[in-house]
């Protein structure tokens, strides 16, 4: 199936010069958005990435990290933005092109020595899903993977990341 041909450009958006690669025409397609959670199944599946947990980056990891957790029968835990979560949190702050960013996850979201994979919509420059990485990390988890759906090649995210495996079904 050809997921790009699902995925609706954006030019100029949220800025001149940038073009926003919007999901929801693939999230909205019954084949599509089926085709890309058993695609990310098969994929983890292949590579021996089977999951205890499956990390959902906010907010647009949260519409394929549920779905592909019941398809392994594992647990879900969402990554949010500050002041989202009513529990102690762990948190991380890292670095933006002009400033800086935290992320935080409930502190008995994962016991140590969880299998986890990552998952979100894109990764462009990767700062947001090694600064998840690092949370997992810090909280004594085994990072088996991560997937995404789309790669914006030029920005090399994926050198940002620890060495495990990468899973993404569209590259820009």
């Amino acid at each position: 199936m050809d997921l790009k041909a699902l995925i609706r450009d954006i030019p100029d958006f949220p800025k001149p010069g940038i073009i926003f690669r919007d999901i929801t025409t693939l999230l909205r397609d019954r084949a599509g958005f089926r085709y890309t959670v058993e695609t990310f199944e098969s994929k983890f599946r292949d590579a021996n990435l089977i999951p205890d947990y499956v990390i959902g980056i906010e907010s647009r990891g949260f519409l394929f990290g549920p779905t592909l957790a019941y398809q392994f029968n594992a647990g879900f835990v969402p990554v949010r933005k500050p002041g989202k979560l009513p529990a102690a949190v762990h948190k991380i702050e890292y670095d933006l092109e002009y400033g800086t960013d935290q992320l935080e996850i409930h502190q008995d979201a994962l016991p140590k020595d969880s299998k986890v994979v990552i998952v979100d919509d894109l990764i462009a420059t990767g700062g947001t899903a090694k600064a998840t990485a690092d949370l997992l990390d810090q909280i004594g988890c085994e990072l088996l993977g991560f997937g995404f759906v789309i790669e914006l090649k030029g920005l090399e995210g994926r050198k940002k990341l620890p060495d495990v495996p990468m899973i993404t079904l569209v590259e820009y």
